[in-house]
């Protein structure tokens, strides 16, 4: 099974294994009474889109297929993941398992 990627990203990225590739979607915000909120008091995205499958996993020498494909809206968890900037791009590589929802 050939690993996938979405054309909207610049960068190519390959995941391996069971991994997935997630581009974090950045939560509105609402500010009330004109309070600022810094970066660094945010707290960090759990949804995104999956950008990039790697070809699954194998066990006892089978190949098992990726339930995710690229496009898909997915919900992970805050701590999950390796977070990597590419090109001024946000990414993080994930197990598939570590995905908690799929959103429809």
């Amino acid at each position: 099974m050939a690993t996938a990627t979405a054309a909207k990203t610049k960068v190519k990225i390959f995941p391996l294994a069971d991994r997935v590739a997630i581009r974090p979607m950045e939560e509105t915000e609402t500010m009330k009474g004109g309070l600022y909120i810094p970066d660094t008091a945010k707290e960090k995205p759990i949804q995104g889109e999956v950008i990039a499958v790697g070809p699954g996993r194998r066990e006892k020498g089978e190949a098992v297929p990726m339930e995710l494909k690229v496009g898909d809206r997915v919900v992970y968890g805050k701590y999950s993941g390796t977070q990597v900037e590419l090109e001024g791009e946000e990414i993080i590589l994930i197990k598939e398992a570590d995905v908690i929802a799929k959103l429809g």
